[in-house]
């Protein structure tokens, strides 16, 4: 790598100069432009393995998040761990050599593993709130049938999905096996498999993430205006009606602000729930009431807006531009698609960010893990 900045600068090694002092002015500034771009992309992918490895440890070592909920976030945290150490190290090296020198079957394999994890991250997406509706919309009835065997159907699923998207391009790409690539990057020589990929991995189920995530707000809105309604009844009334109502609230925001992390079993929570329904009625009045359930509205919109911000700002950019590519719409330079590219790679540290900074179990695993190196 040294030796290339260097040969790239116009530089010998001894700082001797091999171009007109304006020309190696110039050389050097951009040497020192990648060095940054490349110590950039570095931190961010040693931040991406770090960070998911911690969610990953964290769900394995606390027994309190061993649920089929987690189970989903942690296969979401492997996925985006592959992303760290398969993919973006390679396309860092590509990026800073401007060349491809480990050959076509090195090329090949990356290009899949990078199509196949970035894949199968995004469906993962689709599948936690596809999960998380059905827990909030049919709690009492899909806490029976939530268990850890219904995960890993729903994740392998997901891989199978991912898998059937990524390797098509397989059985039409042949390159000449003497020949060596200079450049490793998705072909648009096919403009039904471009459709087929962007809309498999990333459009329908960007679709359907908006749509569940839209049905989860407003179903817990719903039970909120419900509870609300019925603050005229005795603050010692035992309403089984009302007191579903508060529970089904309660599992939405109240306990497990919006479902988002699950910290506890569905059943726990519905008994603590149905046991004592009127607590909240007995220490506030409505509009105390009012106030939190308005406070928690918004808390959860702010959370809603922040998972599905994110995720359409790391990835639509990028979806974007491989359907115009392959449209023959749009032909960007290197260096957008690089950084479209990138901006995609980052979904992977912020996914395990946003999954579990809101859940209170998740806070104190990490805590214990920190605690337990500290003493390491």
């Amino acid at each position: 790598m040294e030796r290339y900045l260097w040969e790239s600068s116009g530089l010998s090694p001894n700082g001797t100069n091999s171009t007109d002092a304006p020309g190696t002015a110039l050389h050097i500034t951009m040497v020192t432009e990648r060095m940054v771009v490349v110590a950039l992309l570095g931190l961010l992918t040693l931040l991406t393995a770090l960070v998911n490895a911690a969610v990953i440890t964290a769900i394995c070592t606390t027994k309190k998040l061993h649920l089929p909920a987690n189970y989903l976030i942690c296969s979401l945290a492997v996925t985006d761990f592959l992303v760290a150490i398969l993919v973006m190290p390679l396309s860092i090296l590509y990026m800073t050599m401007e060349t491809w020198s480990l050959g076509q079957v090195v090329c090949e394999a990356w290009l899949s593993v990078d199509m196949t994890c970035c894949t199968c991250s995004i469906l993962h997406l689709c599948v936690i709130a596809l999960d998380r509706y059905w827990a909030i919309t049919k709690a009492i009835e899909y806490a029976r049938k939530r268990t850890a065997r219904r995960a890993a159907v729903m994740v392998a699923i997901v891989w199978l999905i991912s898998v059937f998207i990524s390797v098509p391009p397989l059985f039409w790409r042949h390159r000449p096996e003497s020949s060596t690539p200079s450049q490793c990057i998705i072909e648009h020589d096919h403009v039904g498999y471009t459709i087929y990929s962007t809309f498999g991995a990333f459009y329908i189920p960007m679709t359907l993430i908006l749509i569940l995530y839209y049905r989860i707000y407003s179903a817990a809105k719903t039970l909120y205006q419900k509870r609300g309604s019925s603050r005229h009844l005795s603050s010692r009334s035992t309403d089984s009606q009302n007191s579903l109502n508060h529970c089904r609230v309660a599992h939405a925001f109240c306990i497990s602000d919006l479902s988002i992390s699950d910290p506890t079993t569905e059943f726990d929570r519905l008994n603590v729930t149905i046991r004592i329904p009127s607590f909240e009625t007995e220490v506030e009045g409505p509009d105390e009431r009012n106030q939190i359930c308005t406070s928690r509205e918004r808390k959860a919109a702010r959370i809603l807006g922040l998972i599905l911000g994110a995720f359409i700002l790391c990835w639509l950019p990028f979806f974007l531009k491989e359907l115009l590519v392959g449209l023959r719409v749009l032909n960007p330079s290197q260096q957008v698609s690089d950084f479209l590219t990138w901006l995609g790679y980052i979904n992977s540290l912020i996914n395990p960010l946003l999954y579990t900074s809101f859940n209170e179990d998740f806070k104190m695993a990490f805590k214990r893990l920190i605690r337990w190196k500290e003493h390491t």
